[in-house]
Parts: structure tokens; sequence; C-alpha cells
């Protein structure tokens, strides 16, 4: 897992943490106005207003440490950049990465549509040195004041390559469902050789029982252990362009390698969900709810069922930090919900008279609020709509969020842009592609809700 990546769970994290402590907080209030207030009640919400804050100290002081080692990275960076030997001349004026108050590599008033910023692309394809230094600072520029917003983007020639934010902030791109559930799972970089990852899965283990008398054999079992195969998957996607668009259109290369890129995550995430045999809707055990008049407070007790049935296949090795997984119509339909029912038992970040708790974070963006017994909800539109006998159900995943690994190539996507293979039509063939694997198996815990009880929602009040 890159840094990037570990400053971007810190940082949702700390949200939920602060949500948290915002509603222990609401929760306190609300239990001061109460007519039957009593001090052991007052003085144990105030404990777990305490506690939350506490979590949120803890989530602050964990992001300041990242964010200080990846402020130290790029500090080292520029001054490796810097360093040259005693022998050699200072660098000119324009091969040093000024960020700030020095004017960009990239500006809209000297290449208002890109045609320079895309130039120096295809050179520093072609091994023109001067283009590759130009590329290698722009990226230094954005990494130093976008590097919380970038995802890396490897190539062959260089360390990354980032379209300038000011060719792409006014055109309107395809809407994808993106990857909200594949980030929001377990990571790890993927092995840098070989097609399958391997996990040794203990199968059988051993025996411990009470000695029947004394001196007699002792309980025995032999252990035994299944391997669990996943392969390493190849995702790819091309699109030729004429060299006229990219010579001389407004940043049509650019806008092209952000759609590929979005839809490779697009691809990924909807693989990990809906792939046949591995995809988690394909290894989920399933929890059928059926009815003719659905309503949240009857789809909710199947959630604890499904939560129940994770923790029981789990055991000692439950890690606790589960998540709901679902499209964004079935999470708006459980907020349209109205009740006069209040839970028996109080939640953490959850205020009893409330069936949950919306943290309203936009889309894709980690977790987007929690369901009544506090347990995360990841919003996912590459959950499908059209299942069930009448094509129009959806599904609700429960699970172990540590027990759904993903491996990808620290450097993914990566793409290819090749000019010779299409010389003879004047084109410019442009391939994203990347390795990865997945496996929520290592133990088979996954539960998913469906039924007729799933379908399309009506958004009534129930």
């Amino acid at each position: 897992m890159t840094l990037e990546q570990l400053i971007a769970q810190a940082r949702t994290a700390l949200d939920t943490a602060i949500a948290t402590r915002r509603q222990e907080q609401d929760a306190l209030v609300a239990l001061r106005s109460e007519d039957n207030l009593t001090e052991d009640a007052v003085r144990e919400q105030v404990a777990r207003r305490d506690a939350a804050d506490a979590e949120v100290t803890h989530r602050q002081e964990a992001l300041a440490e990242l964010e200080r080692e990846q402020a130290r990275e790029e500090e080292v960076a520029a001054l490796q950049a810097r360093t040259v030997s005693a022998a050699t001349r200072a660098p000119a004026y324009d091969q040093v990465a000024r960020v700030g108050a020095e004017e960009r590599t990239y500006r809209p008033d000297t290449d208002r549509r890109g045609a320079r910023f895309e130039a120096d692309v295809a050179a520093a394809f072609l091994g023109d040195y001067e283009a590759r230094s130009r590329i290698e600072r722009h990226m230094a520029e954005e990494r130093t004041e976008r590097g919380d917003q970038l995802r890396a983007v490897g190539t062959g020639a260089f360390a990354g390559l980032v379209v300038p934010q000011y060719l792409t902030d006014m055109y309107a791109p395809a809407a994808q469902a993106n990857r909200p559930f594949a980030d929001a799972m377990r990571h790890h970089d993927l092995p840098a050789k070989g097609m399958q990852v391997n996990i040794s899965r203990v199968t059988t283990g051993a025996s411990v029982d009470n000695q029947a008398t004394e001196n007699t054999e002792v309980a025995n079992q032999d252990m035994d252990d299944t391997n669990l195969a996943i392969p390493v998957q190849t995702a790819a996607g091309q699109q030729t362009i004429s060299r006229q668009a990219v010579e001389r259109g407004a940043g049509v290369e650019s806008v092209v390698l952000d759609d590929l890129f979005r839809r490779y995550n697009t691809n990924l995430d909807n693989k990990v969900l809906n792939q046949a045999t591995t995809g988690l809707s394909a290894v989920a055990n399933t929890i059928t709810y059926t009815s003719a008049t659905p309503t949240a407070t009857e789809l909710y007790p199947k959630v604890i069922e499904g939560l129940s049935n994770v923790e029981a296949a789990m055991l000692d090795m439950a890690s606790g930090d589960n998540l709901a997984v679902m499209n964004s119509r079935r999470w708006y339909w459980l907020q349209n919900a109205l009740s006069d029912k209040h839970p028996m038992l109080s939640q953490p970040g959850v205020i009893g008279q409330f069936i949950g708790a919306n943290y309203a974070t936009a889309y894709g963006r980690g977790v987007r609020g929690v369901l009544p017994n506090g347990t995360p909800v990841i919003v996912d539109n590459n959950v499908a709509t059209n299942l069930g006998a009448g094509t129009n159900e959806d599904e609700i995943y429960l699970v172990d969020r540590q027990e759904c690994h993903l491996w990808e190539d620290p450097d993914a996507p990566m793409y290819i842009r090749a000019e010779q293979a299409k010389a003879s039509s004047l084109g410019v063939l442009l391939v994203v592609y990347g390795y990865f694997a997945y496996t929520h198996q290592r133990y088979a815990h996954a539960q998913k809700i469906s039924g007729t009880g799933l379908v399309t929602p009506a958004f009534t009040g129930a």
C-alpha cells in the first residue's frame, strides 16, 4: 500500500471518528433534555462522548504523522532533484521544480489547449530528454499541490503522468460508478512476478480434549491445509484517436485517457462484486428477504442476521471491522423510512431515536453513514439492480472488511501510447491496462441479502 493510500484511509477513519463523536454529543444533548433524566445516565453518556473524543484525537494524530512523513518524502525528493555534483554547474532556471509563487510548467495563459503538454508527452515517449524533464517537473508540482487527490498512473518512461488540472476542470466526462467498494477493501501490493497468488488455508485443525485417565493418550488430530489459488487478472481498454484530434484539438488526448482510467476503475470494482464464481455476489451466503410490501423495519433484522452469520463464520478471527455494501437506491430508500420504534440496546455512534446516521459524504468518498447498530455503509452503484425473477432486484452485502483482499500493482493503471501501429491512417493508439487479484474467500464469511423485498424501491416513508 502506498503512503497516499494510507493517508486516504487515515482521513476516512478520522471522518468516521468525528461523526461518531458528533453523534455522541448530540445524544448527550438529547439526554439532558429528557424529563426522566438521571445522573448515572448522563455520566455514562459523557463517558461515551469522551471516549469518542479520544478516538478523534488518536485518529487526528495518526493522520498528522502520515502527513508529516509525506511532507518529508516530498522534501527529500525535491532535494534529490536539486542535488548535483560539485563538478556540475547549477541547473538552468527551467530545469528546477518550483511551486507556489513560481510559474507552473504548463499554464492556461501559455498553453490554453494543452498542446504543449501533449506534445511533451509524445516526445518523452520517443526519447526527448528535455520533454521528459518538463513532464517530471510538472509531476513534482502536481504531487506538491494535489498529492491527496492523485492516484498513481505509471508508465514505462517516467514515474507517472497527471493531466494539468486546468485542462480537465470544465469538460463533462461520462459518469462512471468508479470503485467505492474496491477502495474500501484490504489492499496489498501485487507481487512483481507470476500470474497467481497462493494462500494456504488450514482446513483441518489440531484437537484438544480432556485426558480420559492418567497415562493414556491425549487427543490428537493431524492438521491439514488447502491451497487457495487466486488468479492475477489483466484489465485493459484501448482507444484510437486521429492525429488531427491530438495536434489540433483542445486537450483531446487527456480527456480520452481520463475516461479510460475511470472505466478501468469501474471495471475492477464491478469484477470484485459481480464476477462469476469469485465475485462477492457469487461467493456470499444468501439470506432471503421476501416481501410484497417491503419496509426498512422489515429489512433491518435481515441485516443483523447477516452480521451474526459473518461473526459466526469468523469466530476469533473476526476483526469487527464490518461493512454493509449497497446500491445508492437502497441507501436512499433506507433514509426515507420513518418509524416510532426505538432499539432496545444503544449502539456506538447512533442516537437511539434514529435508524442509523447519514454522514452526508459524496459518492465514492468513503463511508456514507452507519446502520442502527453502527455498521458503516459503502454505497456502490456497481451493485447490480437487474437481479431476481423480475430483473429488478438489488442485493446488500455484509462482510468483514479485513477479509476482502485486493492486490494491485502500485503503479496501476498503466498506459501505452503507440503511434507507429496506426501511422498509415494518422492515428494514435492509447491502451490502458493493469493487473489485479482479489478474494473474499480466505474465510467463507460473506453474506448477501436478496429476494423480492429488494425490488425497485418505492419512496413511501416506510
